[in-house]
């Protein structure tokens, strides 16, 4: 049986030797931040990968919310559990996921998440294309102050479109 596999992308690189440029981040290093008992790890930003994706671990807190049913415009996401459960939504129905598994939601999939537990929860959220995460994460916590059209641009600015 023969298998048709996609081929790899064109070259990037092209020199004949390779360089030095690794990035190695310890398990230990403190968060990046930290906002109503859930804690941000930028692992991979957009300006560390020049774009290619985005990697941050999130740990939140027992019974932690998190967004409503959304959906990106611009960029895929994908969720790996580490510990704990979480509940994932896949556009159809709620799933409750533990460690190890994965949710890959396509750009425009419909997706939302959350710890229900009463234990903390990790999980990888993974962006590609990269964005600036980063600042939607840390903006996430000023919504309140923010009027209606200004909430509204916050989430367009940030390829959030919720329904």
């Amino acid at each position: 049986m023969s298998l048709i596999h996609p081929a790899y992308p064109a070259p990037r690189y092209f020199d004949e030797e390779g360089e030095i440029s690794a990035r190695f981040r310890s398990a230990t290093a403190e968060p990046d931040y930290v906002s109503a008992g859930t804690t941000y790890h930028y692992l991979s930003t957009t300006t560390s990968t020049d774009g290619e994706y985005g990697l941050y671990r999130v740990e939140m807190g027992p019974e932690s919310g998190g967004p409503s049913t959304h959906f990106h415009k611009a960029m895929s996401e994908a969720f790996f559990v580490l510990s704990g459960s979480m509940r994932l939504f896949d556009g159809e129905r709620w799933v409750t996921a533990t460690s190890g598994d994965h949710l890959y939601v396509p750009v425009g999939g419909l997706h939302a998440f959350r710890n229900e537990s009463a234990e903390p929860a990790s999980m990888l959220m993974l962006f590609a294309p990269g964005a600036p995460r980063e600042e939607y994460f840390e903006g996430i916590s000023q919504l309140a102050d923010l009027s209606d059209a200004e909430r509204a641009e916050f989430f367009e600015r940030h390829d959030s479109f919720f329904v």
